[in-house]
């Protein structure tokens, strides 16, 4: 039981999901959004999302009253959720105009942009060794990009 647990409790379980979702999120969003506009599209996945999370917040118990909530996490969470947006325009205008598999490799240059930020903005540190894998996948996403 504590194995399981502890697989539960680990961030690259959650990680890993989160890349394997986001690549199916990526193949139904293309397809999702043949015929109609990237905006509407935008929109009607953001309403299943808003309703998946209430459902989840409810049942885990997690509603609190916003009075209750830190200031600087509901400001930052404020200013995330208009980047989450804008971003997701962003995605499925890419979508709309272009295949998913050379959209998604730039899409992903996100992981390079947020290595350099997290050490930049927030003290976080990369080793040599990790540098180096920051920018294959900076490569990498870009030879697969290329025609």
């Amino acid at each position: 039981m504590l194995e399981r647990a502890a697989l539960l409790g680990s961030w690259q379980l959650w990680a890993g999901l989160s890349a394997l979702f986001a690549a199916i999120t990526s193949l139904l969003a293309k397809l999702g959004v043949e015929g109609i506009s990237s905006n509407l599209a935008t929109f009607l996945r953001t309403v299943v999302v808003l309703v998946l999370l209430a459902g989840v917040v409810l049942v885990g118990g997690d509603l609190r009253p916003w009075p209750e909530l830190p200031r600087r996490s509901l400001i930052f969470l404020l200013f995330s959720g208009l980047a989450t947006g804008v971003s997701w325009l962003c995605w499925f205008r890419a979508l709309q105009l272009g295949p998913v598999s050379r959209v998604a490799p730039i899409d992903k240059l996100s992981v390079v942009l947020v290595a350099v930020l997290g050490v930049t903005l927030l003290g976080e540190s990369l080793d040599p060794r990790q540098w180096i894998g920051v920018a294959l996948m900076g490569v990498g996403a870009i030879l697969l990009a290329l025609r």
